[in-house]
């Protein structure tokens, strides 16, 4: 592993961390760190905080006549706080400059390739009489993610269109393969319509999915995952997205094996139609200038930190420069309720299932609001009920014509709705069992409704 050598200010968490025992809260982080004062071989370093408060810790200088490095510190780490992997202490505790590799390296840990193996069937009919039938095996290809690793399965999140198709036997393939980064390999015909697909396959099976929100999640035995790459890793879900922030895709273009492309996010909310099952749909989507071809559907789109920001689907073939990702809150509400569905012990439920609350809501005064300290701005807009369905959960709750609404509670973390759309994608959090309430604003004041406990006949199934 090649050494790298680094400042102490690229270090300002970890020295944090490991010298002077601060904690990282919301009202109290690190500003700054100067070195103040040196008295002999020892250099006195003061710490700024954002509260204005101060604190300084000391470091004998020149260390053997060698520079502080990153393996020093986390070597440091793991003996102050006990054990972590290399990648996740990069991860979560360093952030370099213009160091794109580190993070990259971080994000193929929990990319895969994926194959999806089809049978069709055809029908000729011939001059004399008769029917010729001819069958045909056809192989999609894309990529995916890894969402979860527990003892017994991992857990892959791709498009729906990946593993679908419509004119085959079975629409959904039973015969799935994924290939991890680094350990890939692609199928080999060995006789009609039979292949082979090589040591490095990992078969994976259909948990479930959803054409309206083109996600599916496949899983695989945990054993046979860890037994092609044991330092494999889930993916970081990022809390949100933002207009000019770094997009990093990868995927399988073309089918040339798993590749890394780099752009920008360029809109934070469109929509385009897609038609995967026969029937033409809008969805929700980033749009970004990274650069994606056919093979990178289902592929992680990755932030400048390594979070996901949302998962690759569509491209203008026209236009390089525009292309398509799902939003990571689209893809979180989804991926969750499919699992908690799959979890929940009943063989009749499995795949996507939304509550209905019973209103409708539009929009009023959108604008955009930048945020100085963040660097970054948003679009904010009052989402307002435009209508209410008489009996509904919503109708219950008191909700009506003109509140607007503030933000909803789902068990312990609280949705802030400053989108129109905000509203959809949270009630894919509110599977069975779950407890919710809503705070809204009526004539200038707030309001917070009762809880509220989602019941199996308060949903539907989603295709």
């Amino acid at each position: 592993m090649k050494k790298i050598t680094i400042t102490l200010l690229s270090l300002l968490t970890v020295v944090c961390l490991l010298f002077f025992g601060c904690s990282k809260t919301e009202s109290r982080e690190v500003f700054t760190i100067e070195k103040t004062s040196t008295i002999g071989l020892i250099d006195v370093y003061t710490v700024y905080y954002t509260d204005g408060t101060t604190s300084t810790f000391e470091i004998a200088n020149g260390k053997n006549g060698d520079d502080i490095t990153i393996e020093d510190v986390y070597e440091r780490y793991k003996l102050e706080y006990g054990e972590i992997s290399y990648a996740d202490f990069l991860s979560h505790y360093l952030s370099f400059e213009n160091n794109d590799y580190t993070i990259i390296g971080n994000c193929l840990l929990s990319s895969a390739k994926v194959y999806s193996e089809f049978t069709e069937v055809s029908y000729s009919y011939r001059p004399m009489g008769g029917v010729s039938t001819n069958t045909l095996t056809t192989i999609y290809t894309g990529s995916s993610v890894i969402y979860s690793i527990d003892e017994d399965f991992t857990y892959f999140i791709t498009n729906y269109h990946v593993v679908y198709n419509a004119n085959a036997t079975s629409n959904i393939s039973d015969k799935i393969n994924c290939y991890l980064y680094g350990s890939e390999a692609e199928p080999t015909e060995i006789s009609s319509n039979e292949y082979d697909y090589g040591e490095y396959a990992i078969a994976c099976e259909f948990v479930a999915g959803s054409v309206t929100y083109d996600i599916a999640v496949l899983k695989a035995k945990t054993s046979e995952v860890k037994a092609i790459n044991d330092s494999v890793q889930a993916v970081e879900f990022a809390q949100d997205y933002y207009v000019g922030q770094t997009a990093i895709a990868i995927g399988n273009p073309d089918d040339a094996g798993l590749s890394v492309t780099k752009g920008i996010i360029s809109v934070d909310n469109e929509y385009i139609s897609l038609n995967i099952d026969g029937m033409a749909r809008e969805y929700r989507s980033i749009r970004m200038d990274t650069a994606l071809y056919s093979g990178n559907s289902g592929g992680g789109l990755f932030n400048e930190k390594g979070e996901l920001i949302g998962i690759n689907n569509a491209g203008n073939t026209e236009q390089q420069n525009i292309n398509y990702a799902i939003p990571i809150s689209i893809v979180r509400g989804v991926v969750e309720n499919i699992m908690y569905y799959y979890s929940d012990g009943k063989d009749e439920t499995n795949g996507v299932y939304k509550a209905t609350i019973g209103i409708s809501v539009s929009t009023e005064k959108s604008k955009y609001v930048y945020n100085e300290i963040l660097g970054y701005g948003k679009i904010v807009e009052n989402v307002m009920i435009s209508d209410v369905s008489s009996g509904s959960i919503a109708n219950a709750l008191g909700l009506q014509v003109g509140d607007r609404l503030v933000s909803i509670q789902i068990g312990n973390t609280a949705y802030e709705l400053n989108r129109y759309y905000d509203v959809s994608d949270s009630i894919l959090l509110l599977t069975v069992g779950k407890e919710f309430f809503m705070r809204y604003e009526r004539d200038g004041v707030e309001y917070t409704t009762e809880e509220y406990r989602i019941k199996e006949s308060d949903v539907s199934v989603i295709k």
